[in-house]
């Protein structure tokens, strides 16, 4: 067999097995459906991905959910905080990731100023992320506040995943990257919050940085998926930034964060010895020449 014959059939999946030497089967699409079905049931899986490639790993380790997040201003991008990232700057990232074809729901971060202003603003902004990023959902900040552009959203065809409890594009509001939730009325503000979004139609919710026990009670009173990161172990699913639990990004870790490898500093090591290699003339070998 030809090794273009091999790459097809690859591809294709038909080579493709369980850990057990059976063939897998064809994985389902993952919709918006599927994942507000999921609530009290079958964790809901996401991290995020910001390019082609990383959409390729990502999903075929069977994820849920692809977030590409706003969080990319920060880890892809070198900003000091996720304020400075632009639409166009979402629409580019989506699109690169749309690209994967990914089984996983793809849903994409409004950033910074493109809601909260007019609902026709909002749909507009969702709009070009739907239709140029070709996302299949988009995920807003906020509550109470912005109740009503969700709905405006919602109605214009374009699921909406909500995020409340510490908003990062609220970082300078909040004075900083803190917990949100600790008192009774953050609480209870917390809670109204995620009423709202449910109220407005979204899909699912995003719990970010409130206590462990706010984040169960949160998951408990409202009838869409939460989605936690550091929200504690009692939401439907959780979400992390790909980069924090590969070690790429090495500015600072969340406490929430778990670090399952430390691809930073395998690259680290693989470009030093790449580097040492080519110094000392031990690269490229005869196998890698014509």
């Amino acid at each position: 067999m030809s090794t273009k014959s091999l790459a097809k059939q690859h591809s294709n999946g038909k080579n493709s097995t369980n850990g057990n030497g059976a063939p897998k089967k064809a994985r389902k699409k993952i919709t918006t459906s599927i994942i507000l079905a999921r609530k009290g049931g079958k964790k809901i899986t996401s991290v995020t991905a910001y390019d082609y490639p990383t959409a390729k790993l990502v999903d075929g380790a069977g994820v849920d959910v692809i977030l590409v997040g706003d969080s990319l201003g920060m880890v892809v991008l070198g900003y000091p905080d996720t304020t400075k990232v632009t639409l166009d700057d979402m629409v580019h990232h989506t699109r690169a990731v749309s690209r994967a074809k990914p089984k996983a729901l793809l849903v994409a971060d409004m950033p910074f100023l493109t809601f909260g202003v007019s609902a026709r603003d909002t749909i507009l902004n969702a709009g070009r992320l739907i239709q140029e990023g070709c996302a299949e959902a988009v995920k807003l900040e906020g509550g109470v506040r912005v109740k009503d552009e969700i709905r405006a959203v919602v109605e214009g065809q374009i699921p909406v995943m909500g995020h409340v409890g510490l908003t990062p594009q609220s970082v300078h509001a909040f004075g900083g990257f803190k917990v949100q939730g600790k008192t009774d009325e953050g609480a209870d503000q917390v809670l109204r919050d995620a009423v709202a979004v449910q109220e407005g139609g979204a899909f699912s919710l995003v719990l970010e940085g409130i206590p462990a026990a706010l984040g169960a009670r949160v998951t408990r009173e409202i009838d869409i998926p939460t989605i936690g990161i550091g929200a504690g172990p009692d939401c439907d699913g959780q979400v992390l930034v790909t980069h924090d639990m590969l070690g790429l990004f090495r500015d600072f870790t969340p406490k929430f964060v778990k670090r399952y490898a430390d691809v930073g500093h395998m690259t680290t090591e693989a470009i030093d010895s790449y580097c040492r290699e080519v110094r000392e003339g031990a690269f490229p070998a005869e196998e890698h020449c014509f």
